[in-house]
């Protein structure tokens, strides 16, 4: 792993023995508060609740728009909602959310001082892969989400996020571990694997860990 555990703070140490990882040792970490909404943010969301631009929209209970702080300096793209996100409105709830916000914990932030969206807004029929054409209408809300939010790194949680994000079909394994470069303003982009995934394979969850630490040396870079 490449953070020092006399680095990480009690809640990181705890995140990551939820996560099935052992550290130990704490240091104070910084509050990040969260923001009002800007008009431009409900402006879009009104957009999205109401958008019919593909077949997903007859399917679906409700739109997923996004959560969190909308001046985030971490973003977190996931790939689409599943049935209890279809439920609640929220990205990355039930197992798969507890996960990552233990995952969130143990590189010092909390699901609160992160912006989370997918790629879709809405729920693939029986969590399906997205097809391109659903991909390709969701691409204008989900850019100008990234230009309001103005992160500093983006963390492309998946296959079907990184694969899109960076317009590629490399595997996931092969993209993580270095530090891509999204849009025009070529925004850090680090990929990790999805807790699903995390949840099916744990003995993966330490290089999770890797791709966290990675994403926390780019908005923290150390001296030399």
């Amino acid at each position: 792993m490449n953070a020092s555990p006399a680095k990480l703070t009690v809640r990181q140490r705890h995140a990551l023995a939820g996560m099935g990882i052992d550290v130990w040792a704490p240091v104070p970490e910084p509050a990040r508060p969260v923001l009002p909404v800007a008009p431009a943010w409900a402006d879009l969301q009104g957009e999205v609740a109401g958008c019919h631009r593909c077949a997903l929209a007859e399917s679906r209970r409700q739109t997923v728009f996004g959560v969190g702080d909308p001046a985030a300096r971490w973003m977190l793209i996931g790939e689409a909602p599943g049935a209890e996100e279809d439920r609640q409105g929220e990205p990355f709830v039930g197992r798969g959310g507890q996960l990552l916000n233990q995952m969130l914990r143990a590189a010092g932030v909390t699901r609160e001082q992160v912006y989370i969206a997918n790629i879709l807004k809405c729920r693939p029929p029986d969590n399906r892969d997205p097809q391109a054409e659903e991909i390709s209408a969701c691409a204008d809300y989900l850019a100008r989400q990234v230009a309001l939010v103005q992160p500093g790194l983006i963390l492309a949680v998946g296959r079907i996020s990184a694969q899109s994000l960076l317009d590629t079909k490399t595997p996931v394994g092969r993209l993580r571990g270095q530090v891509h470069r999204y849009g025009e303003q070529e925004i850090p982009l680090v990929v990790t694997y999805h807790p699903a995934y995390l949840l099916r394979s744990p003995a993966q969850k330490p290089k999770a860990w890797d791709d966290l630490c990675l994403a926390r040396s780019v908005l923290e870079p150390i001296a030399p």
